[in-house]
């Protein structure tokens, strides 16, 4: 028999639920204006996404824009104490409102229907600390989303992403046979790097993700030209770190399975 695809690992927000992921982006700008009476941008906020949350916060420090404005402020870098209160304040913000942002994306029920009637797992993975899914996991089991397995960004001594160590935990949690028999589906560079780093087939997404920033009103309003562009360049920061295949939203899933299971089939390994 030739292999085929035994689970396909999603992200959370700008992948499954919460079109244009902006649930972390904006409780980001509310933590540090909250915590330290700092301006952050949405668009600055979203400069890291992907990574887990302390990561995340640690990483905008690091900008040298933001950085920048830090070290005008306050007289000295962003240090670990200051990272660590800008978490404590986004934690209780983003259980908060998490549930605010729990819609899925449109056609993702359908297309984890596909799946499932094609036998395979769900799995999932997200830069989201376990206090904030536990919330979220929740919400959208009202909605009629039930992943197989969710693994957070502070469950694992090892880390998160962009390393594959929640990735491989979702294989020992399915039980799935080999890791070139997963699909990992992600709207961040660090999501993708995550599926490449565990050995995975990886699918981008242009349009419903952080990299776009749309709303979906805002999608559905976007002429063919606007939507080509920003598809243009998500589609190449996608491809630089190495995305087999990138997608406008997860409803076009399906089609990308099939073809991965023709290659699959002629021998060729992500």
């Amino acid at each position: 028999m030739h292999p085929q695809i035994e689970a396909v690992i999603f992200d959370w927000a700008g992948t499954i639920v919460d079109f244009g992921s902006f649930a972390p982006t904006q409780i980001f700008v509310d933590a540090f204006k909250q915590a330290f009476d700092f301006e952050l941008s949405l668009a600055e906020a979203r400069g890291p996404m992907g990574l887990g949350k302390l990561q995340h916060i640690e990483a905008l420090g690091n900008d040298p824009a933001i950085g920048g404005r830090w070290q005008a402020k306050f007289g000295r870098p962003m240090n670990h104490v200051d990272i660590n209160h800008i978490y404590q304040t986004f934690l209780p913000l983003q259980v908060e409102r998490v549930g605010d942002h729990a819609d899925l994306i449109p056609g993702a029920l359908e297309m984890v229907a596909g799946l499932r009637s094609r036998g395979l797992k769900i799995g999932s993975t997200t830069g989201y600390p376990r206090q904030v899914m536990t919330k979220l996991i929740e919400v959208a089991a009202t909605k009629g989303y039930f992943p197989d397995c969710t693994v957070c960004a502070d469950d694992l001594k090892a880390g998160a992403r962009p390393g594959p160590w929640m990735a491989l935990q979702c294989v020992l949690e399915l039980e799935i046979g080999s890791v070139a028999h997963c699909i990992k589906v992600d709207d961040t560079l660090p999501g993708i790097a995550e599926g490449i780093n565990a050995g995975m087939w990886t699918v981008g997404l242009a349009l419903s993700g952080s990299p776009a920033g749309l709303t979906l009103a805002e999608y559905h309003s976007a002429s063919v030209d606007q939507l080509a562009a920003i598809r243009s360049r998500v589609t190449s920061e996608f491809k630089t770190v190495g995305a087999h295949y990138v997608i406008d939203t997860v409803a076009d899933l399906l089609a990308v399975l099939e073809d991965i299971e023709k290659r699959m089939a002629r021998g060729e390994r992500p």
